[in-house]
């Protein structure tokens, strides 16, 4: 497994399409929740928050250059210690690929598939993510590299035809919530495009062929998809309002639906929709990588290939029961998921920085 390397310039790809993922959709309405008509200026604070814990992943990855995060937890803590906190970090990326394969397949059916069930979606998008995990990380990351071009081509034409139904007046008063309000409304946001990024520890740094490069691809990539985030979000509050904004579930398809050049260019949301499914598809396809090769590497697997087909019909399987309803949807994306995020992505590094600093002389004679 170890013999397959990408570039760093396909690492940011992947960086940059796992930063924007669902985000495009669901986190300007989370934003709005709090900071209103700032919510823009909390994903400006959201992002830089994420560029910091992006910095410690960098860190961590230079002390171990040839190691996924399952073999660095494994040297830190130990063979039963290394393979617990192993076990809950292959979990949480395994949620991520159940939860967003639910997204995905609630977003279709209720917006372009409304006569499809929801398990024939749930069935597609899974194969095709077991597919492109089975394919490899290399063919992953040259279809990203192709699509990255689709997607932005497809944003430009966004932004460009909105921009006439920008209004001002509803991004004001400017800075109105205050700094504690937008820093606190910007913490979803952060655990979803940054610290969710704990599990590209698994491709980055033992699967780039140039580690410091990757270091820059990794912070530039989480940049470009936090400036993209936040022209999303201030799009949506300032076309459709702060009000607005909170009460749709997907703000951004809804920003698609106001486009009207000319009364010639409309009704042209479900191209925009592309923009989703792209980002989407990538940052699903990286969860469920980072799950079975994690689950690989703890059972001591050479190949991680025989484990998709079952491990992507459990995942299948889970998409369509874990979210019983829309309320209870939002109440555990932002409660129960954000803090095992925290745990996973934020404590656990830390924790490793921790041990490093107390064993470091005994790596140095090690080496």
């Amino acid at each position: 497994m170890k013999d397959v390397k990408i570039n760093s310039y396909q690492f940011l790809v992947l960086v940059t399409l796992f930063t924007i993922g669902s985000s495009i959709l669901l986190v300007p309405s989370g934003l709005a929740q709090n900071a209103k008509q700032d919510a823009w200026i909390a994903a400006i604070f959201g992002t830089g928050i994420g560029l910091l814990i992006i910095w410690l992943f960098c860190t961590i990855a230079q002390w171990f250059p040839h190691l996924t995060f399952i073999e660095i937890n494994n040297k830190l803590f130990g063979k039963w210690i290394g393979t617990i906190f192993s076990l809950l970090f292959v979990s949480i990326s395994f949620l991520y690929t159940s939860t967003l394969l639910a997204h995905s397949g609630t977003f279709l059916n209720i917006h372009m598939l409304p006569s499809t069930p929801m398990v024939a979606l749930n069935i597609l998008m899974g194969m095709i993510i077991v597919m492109g995990v089975r394919l490899g990380l290399e063919t992953i990351a040259r279809s990203a590299e192709i699509l990255i071009v689709v997607f932005f081509f497809l944003f430009l034409i966004l932004v460009v035809f909105i921009s006439p139904e920008i209004k001002f007046e509803n991004i004001q008063p400017v800075y109105e919530a205050g700094t504690k309000k937008i820093i606190q409304s910007s913490l979803n946001f952060v655990v979803y495009s940054s610290v969710n990024a704990v599990i590209l520890l698994m491709i980055f740094p033992a699967f780039i062929n140039r580690t410091k490069q990757g270091k820059k691809s990794f912070l530039i990539g989480n940049l470009i998809g936090g400036i993209v985030i936040i022209i999303i979000t201030f799009l949506c509050v300032a076309v459709l309002g702060a009000e607005n904004t909170t009460r749709q579930i997907y703000p951004g398809y809804e920003l698609a639906k106001r486009i009207n050049v000319g009364d010639f260019v409309q009704r042209i949301e479900a191209l925009m929709a592309t923009l989703w499914i792209i980002a989407l598809y990538f940052k699903v396809t990286l969860y469920f990588y980072a799950s079975v090769l994690g689950i690989a590497q703890i059972l001591n697997l050479k190949d991680y290939r025989p484990l998709t087909i079952p491990l992507g019909m459990i995942t299948i399987a889970l998409s369509l029961v874990i979210y019983p309803n829309v309320i209870y949807q939002k109440n555990w994306d932002s409660t129960t998921l954000v803090s095992y995020s925290l745990l996973i992505g934020l404590f656990l590094p830390l924790l490793l920085v921790v041990i490093y600093a107390l064993r470091k002389n005994q790596f140095k004679k090690e080496a």
